[in-house]
């Protein structure tokens, strides 16, 4: 059954994560922050997974950012000033290939993570293996869309849930077989979690309870599904 969860979901953010360096234990950080239950959706910034994965560069003040831009993209899709819209190597098509400056010391560059799926399943299992607790994971990280203003949350990496709800042979309300309707689940939850996170308040982790069972389990899928192959993608 492909129906969503009419009980409703509770969106809790997670405070009092201390400032991660490389190297830290962001699974313990986060068991030590809230009490976790089967069946949380537990979404974690790609900032603070960056910074546990020493996923950090220094930048030459005398050229910027550009060529880690560059570096970082297998293709420049569009340029306009200081702007570069690029596509990473996982895939995602989004501003200066996802390098970020924001919290982070001055004169550094937080790159993305180089396997965001699999980073999520190591928060995952140490979580289930040292703590004793199933949960999923997402890594969500603030992208631009094209069309529209303003930016939101998407998921970069998941584990342990669908990142696609697929509709397609259900009916609609009015009992009209669906043709093309697919809900991407994983944005759709990184988006909900960013509202009490903030952009500013030092929350960089939510937890997701109430999400439908049905969505969960460790064999659901990964976000790299989610990514349009170059054949089925118009604008490539």
């Amino acid at each position: 059954m492909n129906s969503y969860n009419n009980d409703g979901i509770h969106v809790i953010p997670v405070k009092g994560i201390p400032e991660v360096a490389p190297n830290d234990d962001l699974a313990g950080m986060i068991a030590s922050s809230i009490d976790l239950v089967d069946g949380d959706v537990i979404v974690v910034t790609q900032k603070i997974v960056s910074k546990a994965e020493n996923r950090l560069v220094e930048i030459d003040p005398e050229i910027g950012h550009k060529p880690i831009v560059e570096q970082e993209s297998v293709r420049v899709v569009r340029r306009r000033g200081d702007l570069i819209i690029s596509e990473t190597e996982h895939g995602f098509v989004c501003a200066n290939a996802g390098i970020d400056l924001s919290n982070v010391e001055s004169g550094q560059a937080a790159l993305l993570p180089k396997f965001p799926d699999k980073s999520a399943k190591r928060i995952h299992d140490s979580l289930l293996h040292k703590h004793g607790v199933r949960v999923a994971v997402i890594i969500s990280d603030t992208f631009g869309r094209p069309w529209r203003r303003g930016v939101t949350d998407v998921a970069i990496g998941c584990f342990g849930l669908s990142p696609i709800i697929d509709l397609r042979g259900t009916q609609d309300a009015l009992g009209r077989e669906l043709q093309v309707t697919e809900v991407a689940l994983v944005d759709e939850l990184a988006a909900a979690a960013e509202l009490v996170m903030g952009k500013a308040e030092a929350i960089p982790v939510a937890v997701i309870r109430g999400v439908n069972p049905e969505w969960l389990g460790d064999k659901k899928g990964v976000v790299s599904e989610i990514v349009r192959s170059p054949e089925e993608d118009l604008f490539r």
